[in-house]
């Protein structure tokens, strides 16, 4: 996480009194400069380790009579170590399965290992009609059709899931990312009880709340999808500013 490190520097060097602090719920690790600037990182597969003592800076709490004062770590070193273990927390080796689904077309594999390597895969397509402009009984028939035509096609998205990540587990996938586009990913979920199947169940309770979007759910696309469910999301505050300098 050089980024990190850089964007202290960038800013007048990390904040003296609470350089790192971390959410409650270890979703989010907070950085802030001593300009103010603050860059708010969201890691994959939270929650996050605690910064822990090295979020601790400035002047300890009063120590016992008879112990001496706890050293305290420089707000540089706090900011480096933290944004280390930021980046060992998003490298860490997982086993991850992935699904991606669009109306039309679905991949779906299991990654293992740091860096993720693709295991095991399926990808398809089903033919899901566009809709259609005219009007009256023709277009009642034609968005029956097309409404058959999905569901078709989110059941072979959830047949190819079934099947590629029965081959593991729930107990062997440390997390399930989705992705593809959030309607139809709405649409997969509400098939866990149609006519009785449950079959994705257990896996999709794993599902993490970030979801990837992406345009065609391709093999190649499948491939290369670790960099996307392995990046750091940073949100970046910048200080307000000064104002003009008075004459």
């Amino acid at each position: 996480m050089s980024w990190i490190v850089k964007f202290a520097q960038r800013h007048g060097g990390a904040s003296p009194d609470r350089p790192v602090t971390a959410g409650e719920d270890g979703a989010a690790v907070t950085f802030t400069a001593a300009d103010g600037a603050v860059a708010e990182c969201h890691p994959p597969f939270p929650p996050v380790p605690s910064p822990g003592p090295l979020a601790r800076t400035g002047p300890a709490e009063p120590p016992e009579a008879v112990e001496p004062p706890e050293a305290v770590e420089p707000p540089e070193a706090v900011v480096r170590a933290a944004a280390e273990a930021l980046a060992a927390h998003a490298a860490a080796d997982r086993t991850v399965g992935v699904l991606l689904v669009r109306l039309g077309g679905y991949a779906a594999g299991v990654f293992t290992g740091s860096p993720p390597r693709l295991v095991d895969s399926k990808a398809g397509s089903r033919p899901v009609h566009g809709r259609s402009a005219a009007g009256g009984w023709s277009q009642h028939r034609f968005a029956r059709r097309r409404e058959n035509q999905a569901t078709t096609a989110l059941r072979a998205a959830a047949d190819a899931a079934a099947e590629v990540f029965g081959r593991h587990g729930p107990d062997r996938l440390d997390a399930v990312v989705l992705g593809g586009d959030k309607r139809s990913a709405a649409a997969l979920r509400g098939l866990r009880g149609f006519r009785g199947d449950t079959r994705l169940e257990k896996y999709l309770a794993k599902a993490t709340d970030r979801f990837l979007t992406v345009p065609d759910p391709r093999l190649a696309v499948l491939r290369d999808i670790p960099r996307a469910f392995l990046a750091v999301r940073i949100r970046l505050t910048e200080p307000k500013s000064a104002g003009p300098a008075r004459g």
